[in-house]
């Protein structure tokens, strides 16, 4: 009987050869897989709608400046300067919200003050807004409401006329 002898060098490139092509068969036979749903849940839009206007009624100047505050209650007071004329219309600005029933959401209101002005040259500033609440709850309805209040910065001599601005205010689901 012919016997060969396979080189040392060659059998054992053919055990480390045979070992892992034996490790590779196993690690792909234990493989799994697992299959997981996903979702979503389609809500309605929060909306924020104006209800009322930010008014702080007449005021009065005079040769000192002053100050007029609406409080978010509908409340107004003056200082220094300012004098508090009839109310005609004197009210804090109110909105209502609307979404998912019992949502939380955050109010934003202008950080920085805002210029009014008489449609001409002639403006005061409006700045210091406060919120009834920084945040509400929404009913079982999807129903909420707030009002803001602010500062009315009026000039020395202030030139007598109707001003307006705009300011924003927003919602956010939290």
């Amino acid at each position: 009987m012919k016997k060969t002898l396979i080189p040392t060098a060659l059998a054992f490139v053919l055990v480390v050869v045979g070992t892992l092509s034996a490790g590779s068969a196993f690690a792909q036979a234990n493989t799994d897989t697992e299959t997981a749903n996903a979702s979503a849940r389609v809500v309605a839009a929060i909306a924020l709608t104006k209800t009322a206007d930010l008014n702080f009624g007449d005021v009065v100047a005079s040769a000192a400046a002053g100050t007029v505050v609406m409080s978010p209650a509908g409340a107004r007071s003056a200082t220094l300067g300012a004098t508090l004329g009839n109310a005609n219309g004197a009210a804090a600005a109110a909105f209502g919200v609307t979404g998912v029933a019992a949502a939380t959401y955050a109010i934003s209101l202008p950080g920085a003050a805002i210029s009014i002005s008489d449609g001409g040259a002639n403006t005061m500033s409006v700045g210091t807004f406060t919120g009834s609440k920084a945040t509400g709850t929404l009913s079982g309805a999807g129903a909420d409401n707030f009002t803001v209040g602010a500062t009315l910065s009026v000039g020395a001599n202030q030139v007598a006329g109707s001003y307006t601005g705009t300011f924003n205010v927003s919602v956010n689901y939290n």
